[in-house]
């Protein structure tokens, strides 16, 4: 199973795989820098229904984002 703190680093790989910044990807999702540093840091997750918009930000189907191997 999945932690918050591996669901944070497999996050901010896709992340910097997709070329933004978190700035960025807050801004697309209507939140602050500030959460989705926290969901990278395994301090909170994002809520389920807002997993199609971060997919779709990061350019990578849903599942990606809970695959077991870290994409580093």
């Amino acid at each position: 199973m999945l932690n918050t703190e591996e669901f944070g680093r497999r996050l901010a790989s896709l992340r910097r795989q997709s070329g933004k910044k978190q700035r960025e990807v807050a801004e697309e999702l209507g939140l602050t820098p500030q959460a989705v540093s926290k969901w990278e840091r395994g301090l909170s997750c994002p809520d389920i229904l807002m997993l199609d918009e971060l997919s779709s930000s990061l350019g990578v189907p849903i599942a990606a984002l809970f695959e077991k191997n870290d994409a580093r």
